[in-house]
């Protein structure tokens, strides 16, 4: 395409250096749908003749049949995904084909064809993370009257509803949701015309290829939209966030599912077996989503660090902005093909639970409150329970299991209406307040999280009617 300038032709060590073949071909649908729009507004811009603009049009979708069906062969030589469907297009329908380039830099239109695929692969990711959201919400509600224990520090520290387990790694991705929206918001602008990187003298109506290709509106800048990829870095953010939720919800299935805990139930379909050991049960696919966490995020690092010192406007490093990205796109679809299904089945064994309550030791907290509530100080009343505390581990007694008289014994404040209240069970229906761990702030928390995922899936439901045809 620069012969004209060279003397030279280009090395082939230099064509297979510079070659984005193997990185850009799962793009050649979109970048056919780019060059639609464009020849469309060439022809209604009275750039080329109506029956030209057909003629290229007719043979660009006779060519994304032709790789639909596998028949094209794309050549390391054309070095990019652009300039072998443009070469084919010559091959198809001459000299009218070597038109459809006309007010276009491959700098706009390399942008223009990577947000037309990510529009597309940002819906399907969304499905994904709509079906993870679901099917968390959907063991809340199982769960919800469900006691388990609640850990800081990794120690127990107050019994909780598994449904505010549950609930809490659905509020993470339901932020998720809305930072994914945003990263489609980003991607949602039309970059065709901006031209190598100043317009063009040529003229060409923006407005027109953005209705064309749906977008919700063009880019403002030309420079600055040939530069950034800021757009990249949303959907990576994006991306580095949810895997590190994913890892840490991995962590704690893991974690209770070991034999130490012991409480929470992994299907054998999502488990493995060890070569040596017939005993063992490894929750290997959590193991693997929560290292794919370093992936993500080494993704958005890679993208940080390769844009951050480049001038304005297009430069080579560019090339490789989409490796990352593409590599995330293919790793989440790994992800949400997975851990929805692997969730679905989990269970939980409240009688194993429970048996972490023995000591009684967990309901510490909930006597600190009784204390507080006949008017004695909370650093007072912190003081009086750990004396208790040290009492019960002391003598091997169960806190939730002392009689009145022991009770007054080590607190006097103490009167008949704490033991009924030193219960698991009772501790989780006592702690209401708002979004609190009480089956009914629970379920009040599922019932909002359903509207805001109700919410993000009309919004994405009216992203996906502007798609145009053919991605």
């Amino acid at each position: 395409m620069w012969k004209g300038r060279f003397a030279q032709d280009t090395d082939e060590a230099v064509i297979n250096f510079t070659q984005s073949l193997d990185l850009d071909w799962r793009m050649a649908r979109a970048d056919i749908r780019g060059s639609i729009a464009h020849v469309r507004m060439l022809a209604h811009a009275g750039l080329i003749k109506a029956v030209e603009a057909v003629a290229i049009e007719d043979n660009l979708r006779e060519i994304a049949r032709e790789i639909e069906s596998g028949s094209f062969t794309p050549k390391a030589s054309l070095e990019d995904v652009h300039m072998n469907i443009e070469s084919r297009l010559i091959e198809k329908c001459g000299a009218v084909g070597a038109r459809l380039h006309m007010g276009r830099s491959r700098n706009d239109q390399v942008n223009t064809t990577v947000r037309l695929y990510l529009r597309k692969e940002l819906l399907e990711l969304w499905n994904g993370l709509e079906a993870l959201i679901s099917v968390i919400l959907k063991k809340a509600e199982e769960h919800a009257d469900v006691v388990v224990p609640g850990y800081t520090h990794l120690q127990q520290a107050q019994p909780i509803s598994m449904g505010q387990f549950w609930m809490a790694h659905a509020q993470a991705f339901l932020r998720d949701a809305k930072r994914l929206s945003d990263a489609y918001e980003a991607v949602d602008e039309s970059p065709l015309g901006c031209g190598a990187l100043a317009g063009s003298t040529l003229p060409l109506d923006r407005e027109f290829t953005r209705a064309d290709m749906g977008f919700s509106r063009i880019t403002e800048n030309s420079m600055d939209t040939v530069a950034h990829r800021d757009h990249f870095t949303d959907i990576l953010y994006f991306a580095a966030v949810f895997g590190g939720h994913v890892s840490r919800l991995s962590e704690d299935l893991i974690i209770y599912f070991s034999t130490e805990f012991g409480w929470v139930k992994l299907p054998d379909s999502f488990c493995t077996g060890s070569s040596i050991m017939p005993q063992k049960k490894n929750p290997d696919v959590l193991e693997l989503l929560r290292g794919k966490a370093g992936q993500l995020n080494g993704a958005l690092v890679d993208l940080l660090t390769m844009t951050k010192g480049i001038p304005l406007t297009y430069n080579r490093d560019l090339q490789d902005d989409k490796r990352s990205l593409f590599r995330t796109i293919d790793c989440l679809h790994m992800i949400f093909s997975v851990l929805p299904p692997l969730l679905a089945r989990v269970d939980v064994d409240e009688e194993r639970a429970g048996r972490g309550f023995s000591d009684g030791l967990i309901l510490a907290t909930d006597v600190a409150e009784y204390l507080v509530l006949r008017g004695i100080p909370f650093r007072t009343a912190h003081e009086k329970v750990g004396h208790a505390v040290r009492w019960c581990i002391e003598n091997d007694r169960p806190m939730d299991k002392l009689t009145l008289a022991e009770w007054q014994a080590l607190i006097p404040e103490v009167d008949a209406d704490l033991p009924p209240l030193l219960s698991p069970r009772r501790s989780m229906e006592r702690r209401d307040t708002d979004g609190g761990t009480s089956p009914r702030q629970v379920r009040a928390q599922i019932e909002r999280a359903w509207k805001k995922l109700s919410v993000h899936e009309e919004e994405m439901s009216e992203y996906r009617k502007k798609l145009p045809d053919l991605l």
